[in-house]
């Protein structure tokens, strides 16, 4: 691993050089407000910038600071959030924004220590804000980075474990630019995303081929070095779609410490394999729920519906009950887009028929 004086000048000065010549206009990255740029790092968590832009257009037009955003209230800021996943991103926004109105008078706090501090906000969104706001020297380290330094440097240590982030840093921190940390930061993810790309990384067109461990030792496609990932768990869904006559339905709030917590769902009845309607019916009687011999009811669409999650899958059976009345907890479905539901119980609204 060279880390000479020289190369770091070198790699530092030619990495901003080539940034500026081929960064994505962003709209965070035209800022300094603390605020606009922790909404932006936060939306980017786990997610695209393609997917997120848009989301982060919404949330900056809807909720121009942070006083506005604390105003607002969970339901609000989950719909708003709906379809983008990782729905904690979205409470602990929330959390932050009233935590920095309640206690911090509404001042968005702009250094490393203070950030670190705050829901939702680990090492690299502090390393993130408190660079791009002010120019603190905190080097960000996420997967670009990890892949970026792993394949240039030859790390060789798997970039999912605890001791990864400690060892990555401080070799990120002899890299970093001392003048500019802000511009290096941003160029170090930047190149990391459009040119040392996970599986098609574009080597011919890389500043630092000549001097690559993963290009000169044909280990490009197997660095970074992972641990083996956790066993995926199937989980088997089964939402009653209740409706009556007069157009309501039944919802209720997910408040458990689970997936979507405090989103919205039709019932569930969870199982450990797929249901026929044989089987569903002895649950329901199991649970006296639904239990008379005069309803009627079917599976939309004859099938189950996947959704990917990290470490899950979910399939979805959306059950269809047609009953003469609602009395208790109704919802007219004209008013079903006031609230946020899982992605997998977005598209059957956007499908089903009513």
């Amino acid at each position: 691993m060279n880390l000479s004086k020289g190369f770091v000048n070198s790699f530092s000065n030619n990495l901003i050089s080539w940034y500026r010549i081929n960064k994505r206009d962003l709209p965070w990255r035209n800022t300094k407000d603390p605020y606009k740029i922790w909404l932006s790092e936060i939306i980017l968590q786990q997610t695209k910038i393609a997917q997120g832009l848009p989301y982060y257009n919404r949330f900056i037009k809807k909720y121009p600071n942070v006083q506005v955003l604390a105003g607002a209230s969970e339901k609000e800021v989950l719909k708003l959030w709906e379809g983008l996943g990782y729905y904690s991103r979205a409470r602990n926004l929330h959390k932050t924004a009233k935590i920095i109105v309640t206690n911090l008078e509404g001042i968005f706090p702009s250094t490393y220590k203070n950030l670190i501090k705050l829901p939702g906000i680990g090492d690299y969104t502090a390393s993130a804000i408190s660079s791009f706001s002010i120019n603190e020297i905190n080097p960000v380290i996420d997967g670009n980075v990890y892949r970026f330094l792993s394949r240039l440097l030859g790390i060789l240590i798997p970039i999912n474990t605890n001791k990864s982030l400690k060892e990555f840093r401080n070799i990120a921190k002899i890299l970093i630019s001392k003048k500019n940390p802000s511009d290096f930061n941003q160029a170090i993810m930047e190149f990391g995303s459009l040119v040392c790309k996970p599986k098609n990384p574009i080597c011919n067109e890389c500043i630092y081929q000549k001097s690559c461990f993963a290009y000169l030792n044909q280990k490009t496609l197997t660095l970074p070095l992972k641990n083996s990932k956790k066993k995926v768990k199937e989980r088997f869904l089964n939402f009653l779609i209740i409706k009556s006559p007069d157009g309501n339905t039944v919802i209720e709030k997910r408040i458990n410490k689970d997936i979507w917590q405090n989103l919205y769902q039709f019932p569930l009845i969870e199982s450990e394999k797929p249901l026929d309607k044989k089987n569903l019916s002895i649950k329901l009687k199991e649970i006296q729920y639904l239990n008379s011999k005069d309803i009627e009811f079917y599976l939309y669409q004859n099938k189950s519906f996947s959704h990917k999650l990290t470490h899950q899958n979910i399939h979805s059976s959306f059950w269809i009950f047609d009953v003469k009345k609602i009395k208790n907890n109704q919802t007219n479905i004209r008013n079903l887009d006031m609230y946020p539901f899982p992605k997998p119980i977005s598209n059957f609204l956007l499908n089903y028929n009513w």
